[in-house]
């Protein structure tokens, strides 16, 4: 994590990481004003902190309450030598709390971080740089031997080499990556979380069987998802983007509406047509792009080629977004490797999703099978020895698909966790299948699985799709677990051979999909210096229905993006038409405007915390609809998960908004106790928000300009360097 650091007047520093600003000082005896803890009293306090979330959290998996729970910290000074200390933690539990879990409090301790990272020494490199900015991440070197060369099946170089050249892809960008965690829970499975240090949105998890496999797995994946643009799809791109020669690439078209809004006939093809509106309700309107909102340059379409004729067909990239999310992308060091890689993901999804909502029983993969690959069945045994049963079962469906599946159990809480992996080799795709379990996950973040249940609406829900493709948390159907199997066991193979296996193995993948009526259509992107490529399978590979095209479409933004980031200065006729569209649009009440209209707000603001009922909630307030105001209030108190300050601020207006709307009661009568109870500078905001001397408290001004929206700056200022290199490709290949 990168910490970047503030000189402020007098000793007092400032220290800025992701959306948090912590400021320190010095007592006044070194000179300090005291108003602020120093930074060693943090670093004290960062361990005493640090040990008890892992007592929290042990608590928390347990059902035990913290209420009656103490825990404090003492720094023991050697007198001879004040770097010599001894840090004393105790805690006071409960006589309520067995003896197994008394031990196991004091031991989950034991794992707190800060506690493992001091005992160990961290190392300290202080060095001179002529641009922190521009200071490439060195973090990324896992220096190996000069002459080591690490071949893994699918990759067409050496990880050192793929690592390095992605590396300086990153760098060459003036990306800055950081790594913010390793895991290691058992053998063979490794998992890491990087990203950007300017804008941490930007991230991507690795996973693999060695430190370096899952960092090249990391480092591909961030580079699939700049190619294709996924860290910023939904957001705003701001004014001087959305008017610039290209929007997303250079290569992209944009086409006018037809007659009646009617779709310009120069997009998609007759076959996507069928499957994308087959009702005839899909409009242009419909398609207009969401990142530039620029609703009169039309629709902003991506060149994609049909396979195998070669064909050109435009696809608008609102439809991408709203379908596809990141399903079929990647990135490799050849388009071969790249194209198995999305074809794999294609298969992997799509052919979960009809084992998990077909409730299909698969066969399990016979031990004799698994001992041909003795680190995976490490892992597997590591993870049984943590008391976690695992099956490991053939996904192929008889042999067709290129699909391996490990399912884990979890007897603390009944919840399971289905892992699915595809890969031309059964050996990568059954690795795949195990290391996606613990990808970015404790051991404890598997007490959150859901149980398996024999209702099947649960299962063919398509949000629980959606909740799979996300992070596997979906809920698996108890057929899925019966020993009677629909398929028997096939010990497949879809390897290629010799030196353009990735080649040959793309074309059998492409094959399959041809075999079971499917087209598939290609983009390459090699503008950033790398090789990634997205692979779209029109009535296979979507995520999301193609219905939210017309009933849940993602550019609904554009109704409301400029008014709301324009509420400060809009009149009162204006408010009073955006609270009819936030009524008339069939909206989630506790969906965050964040999401809503594509801006990244500071989370810990309440513009970050803002939901759609809260802003119907402060524009009732500044129209005097009170009526209106005071009921949403009270849906906001009994179901919004908000700051204690905002809910504070929002009790006070309750009350005050019971007063006002009483004829039999007068403010001046309990204005005096009202402050008693919440503050005068609370009360002078609900009073204020009352009489119309402020409106949307709390929610500081900016407008369609994206004034004072650093969060959101920062995620532009990472698009804009991709922009600037697709430019500076297009004058060099030109």
């Amino acid at each position: 994590m990168e910490i970047k650091v503030n000189f402020l007047d007098k000793l007092r520093l400032e220290a800025k990481f992701d959306d948090f600003t912590v400021i320190a000082d010095q007592p006044i005896r070194y000179k300090g004003d005291g108003s602020a803890p120093g930074p060693f009293d943090y670093f004290l306090a960062s361990s005493a902190l640090c040990a008890a979330y892992f007592v929290k959290l042990y608590c928390d998996t347990r059902n035990i309450s913290t209420e009656n729970i103490r825990l404090s910290q003492n720094n023991i000074v050697d007198p001879d030598n004040r770097y010599q200390q001894i840090f004393k933690i105790q805690v006071e539990l409960p006589e309520d709390i067995s003896a197994v879990d008394r031990q196991g409090i004091l031991r989950s301790i034991e794992r707190c971080t800060v506690k493992k990272v001091v005992q160990a020494g961290p190392g300290f490199v202080i060095e001179e740089v002529k641009n922190l900015d521009a200071d490439a991440q060195t973090l990324l070197n896992l220096k190996p031997a000069a002459d080591t060369n690490t071949f893994i099946v699918g990759k067409d170089l050496p990880l050192e080499q793929t690592i390095a050249n992605m590396s300086k892809v990153l760098a060459d960008l003036g990306i800055k990556i950081e790594i913010a965690s390793w895991r290691n829970l058992i053998p063979n499975v490794w998992s890491l979380h990087i990203r950007d240090a300017h804008s941490p949105m930007c991230f991507t998890n690795g996973k693999g069987a060695t430190k370096e496999s899952a960092l090249a797995s990391a480092l591909g994946e961030y580079i699939e998802r700049l190619s294709n643009n996924h860290f910023y799809a939904g957001a705003y791109w701001g004014e001087d983007i959305a008017n610039k020669e290209f929007v997303h690439y250079p290569n992209e078209r944009w086409f006018k509406p037809g007659d009646k809004n009617a779709l310009p006939s120069e997009i998609l093809d007759e076959y996507c047509l069928k499957i994308f509106d087959p009702d005839g309700e899909l409009r242009a309107s419909h398609l207009i792009d969401t990142n530039s909102g620029n609703i009169e340059r039309g629709i902003c379409c991506l060149p994609y080629v049909r396979q195998p004729d070669g064909k050109t067909i435009y696809f608008p990239t609102n439809l991408i977004e709203n379908l596809y999310v990141s399903n079929g992308m990647s990135a490799g060091n050849t388009l071969a490797e790249a194209q198995v890689q999305c074809l794999s993901e294609i298969f992997e999804r799509a052919v979960k999703r009809e084992i998990l909502e077909g409730e299909i029983a698969l066969p399990e993969v016979p031990r004799a099978v698994l001992e041909k690959y003795p680190s995976i069945l490490a892992g597997i045994q590591g993870l049984e020895e943590q008391g976690f049963p695992v099956l490991v079962k053939d996904a192929s469906l008889g042999g067709v698909y290129p699909v391996m599946c490990v399912t884990l159990m979890n007897p603390r809480t009944g919840g399971v966790f289905a892992s699915f992996g595809a890969h031309p080799s059964l050996e990568v795709a059954l690795e795949r299948s195990l290391t996606e379990l613990l990808q970015g996950r404790s051991l404890e973040g598997l007490n959150d699985l859901p149980p398996p249940t024999f209702a099947s609406e649960a299962v063919t829900e398509p949000n629980n799709f959606v909740e799979h493709f996300i992070d596997s948390s979906g809920i698996v159907s108890w057929r899925f677990f019966s020993a009677k199997a629909d398929y028997q066991f096939v010990e497949w193979d879809f390897s290629g051979h010799g030196e353009d296996s990735n080649a040959q193995e793309a074309a059998t993948l492409f094959g399959i999909l041809k075999n079971m009526g499917k087209e598939a259509y290609v983009a390459v992107y090699d503008q950033l210096g790398a090789i990634a490529c997205r692979i779209l399978v029109p009535g296979y590979s979507e995520v999301y229905p193609v219905e939210d095209l017309v009933w849940d479409n993602t550019n609904k933004a554009l109704l409301f993006r400029y008014d709301i980031l324009n509420l400060h200065s809009l009149s009162d006729a204006k408010l009073s038409a955006l609270l009819d569209r936030l009524e008339n649009n069939e909206l989630d009440e506790y969906g965050d405007i964040a999401t809503l209209i594509g801006i990244e707000f500071d989370e810990n603001t309440p513009w970050g915390q803002l939901t759609v009922l809260e802003v119907k909630l402060l524009i009732q307030l500044a129209l005097k609809n009170f009526d209106e105001a005071q009921e949403l209030v009270g849906a906001f108190l009994q179901y919004n998960d908000n700051t204690v300050e905002r809910k504070l601020f929002y009790q006070a207006l309750n009350a005050v908004l019971e007063i006002v709307l009483n004829d039999d009661l007068l403010i001046q009568d309990y204005e005096v106790n009202l402050r008693r109870m919440f503050g005068n500078e609370r009360m002078d905001a609900v009073l204020g928000s009352v009489n119309g001397s402020m409106r949307f408290y709390g929610l500081t001004p900016t407008s369609i300009k994206l004034e004072g929206l650093d969060r959101h700056h920062r995620l532009l200022d990472s698009y804009k360097k991709l922009h600037v290199a697709r430019s500076k490709a297009i004058t060099t290949s030109s």
